[in-house]
């Protein structure tokens, strides 16, 4: 299912708008794709931000400490896969 767009106002300089506009040309998409190449561009910023905050965050906490959690939350997410994958085929 496709997502409700909705329409921002943004004002860049002349020399990014035509830097934007050279590259896409360059890689064959059209005008109207400079939407897509920016809400990638934000998604990918938002992630950045988002580990920076994180590895800030846990900076002080024990990487062994760490890996255990992670390992068990894997473990978990794989214990859920198998059963459901044994559940439908039964």
């Amino acid at each position: 299912m496709e997502e409700e767009a909705v329409r921002w106002s943004v004002k860049v300089s002349k020399d990014t708008d035509l830097t934007l506009r050279t590259f896409l040309g360059a890689h064959g998409m059209k005008k109207g794709d400079i939407s897509k190449f920016i809400e990638e561009a934000v998604r990918r910023r938002v992630l950045q931000c988002t580990i920076q905050d994180i590895r800030a965050r846990n900076a002080d906490a024990n990487p062994d400490e760490i890996q255990r959690i992670v390992d068990e939350a894997v473990s978990e997410v794989r214990a859920e896969r198998r059963a459901k994958g044994k559940a439908n085929k039964a």
